[in-house]
């Protein structure tokens, strides 16, 4: 008997947050969640990728279902992405898929990466396991939003966050670093979270000495990510800089937009997050280099709302996009 559509698609959301669970840790990687299930669609176990170089979800759940001594009740694997063909830092996730006996394999969404497209699943049908594709795709898109932009257009997702105060100003009072609420410190953290990349300007720094580390939720451990720095007059000093490299953070300088941004995605950054006063901030939006906006307006409480640019192509449907579908955990 197979096991219902309905279990089948409550076993892909958990695999999705079970991803969630590693949203920004796993660049230049996707982020992906696997859960195994028994015959009658209970989950017998779940596993993400957590960061590049270690194992693949559907690896690391085979591993763990094998190590509890359960593979054998395995009925099905739901993936989020279409399971990888080829040999990369770690083996073909189909080869371990085949050679664990996984009779039904679940994917959520097709991996946009030209190496993958097509090739897992006809791999797998090819070697008799069962297909079922496209399950809870919309949130298995938006989950990779980062990646599947990088390896479609090239280009690394830009998120613009802005804050303002009643009086739609972007700058705190004198002695002030933000006028913002908990909630809406802890959803910009959530962001800068997610991100390889923090795109500043000099002025920024020079007024607020802003650490851009990931302080009101949990960060990943040993979390690296760049500095994008816009400091055309060198103002930036040497005692900054090297307290943002102790911070974790890899400053790199750039005078043009269209330059950082092919050079932060030739270093294979999937996400950067705009994070500067008003002129830059403006200059990005007015470039068309940008995904999305975030603009938080100071209130009791705060209203958040949220622009995709119309003229950049979106790896999922914007009038599906929910805000847990690509929000990292805050713990």
């Amino acid at each position: 008997m197979p096991i219902p559509d309905s279990l089948i698609k409550q076993a892909m959301s958990v695999a999705c947050a079970e991803a969630r669970g590693w949203l920004g840790a796993t660049y230049p990687n996707p982020p992906v969640g696997a859960v195994a299930l028994d015959e009658k669609g209970a989950i017998l176990a779940k596993a993400a990728h957590r960061r590049a170089g270690e194992a693949h979800a559907e690896a690391a759940l085979i591993e763990l279902c094998r190590s509890k001594g359960i593979l054998g009740d395995v009925a099905a694997l739901c993936v989020t992405l279409e399971p990888c063909n080829h040999q990369g830092r770690t083996p073909p996730c189909v080869k371990t898929i085949i050679e664990a006996r996984i009779r039904h394999v679940v994917i959520g969404t097709r991996d946009p990466n030209p190496h993958v497209f097509g090739g897992g699943r006809n791999a797998l049908r090819e070697s008799g396991v069962e297909v079922t594709y496209g399950v809870e795709e919309d949130q298995c898109r938006q989950l990779i939003y980062a990646f599947a932009t990088q390896v479609e257009t090239g280009k690394p997702w830009v998120t613009v966050k802005r804050a303002f105060d009643e009086k739609g100003n972007m700058i705190p009072s004198p002695g002030q670093k933000t006028f913002t609420s908990p909630d809406s410190l802890r959803l910009a953290h959530r962001l800068r979270k997610r991100a390889d990349a923090i795109l500043t300007g000099s002025g920024t720094i020079l007024a607020d000495k802003p650490s851009f580390t990931v302080r009101h939720v949990a960060d990943y451990k040993d979390r690296k990510r760049l500095l994008a720095i816009f400091d055309r007059r060198e103002r930036v000093s040497p005692y900054y800089l090297e307290g943002a490299r102790e911070q974790g953070l890899e400053p790199v300088f750039y005078t043009n937009l269209q330059d950082s941004m092919a050079d932060l995605a030739f270093r294979g950054v999937c996400e950067v997050l705009v994070e500067a006063g008003p002129l830059l901030a403006q200059s990005v939006l007015d470039s068309g280099l940008w995904n999305m906006a975030v603009n938080i307006h100071k209130g009791q409480p705060d209203r958040i709302d949220v622009q995709f640019n119309p003229r950049a192509t979106l790896p999922f449907d914007p009038d599906k996009w929910q805000w847990e579908y690509m929000l990292p955990n805050e713990s």
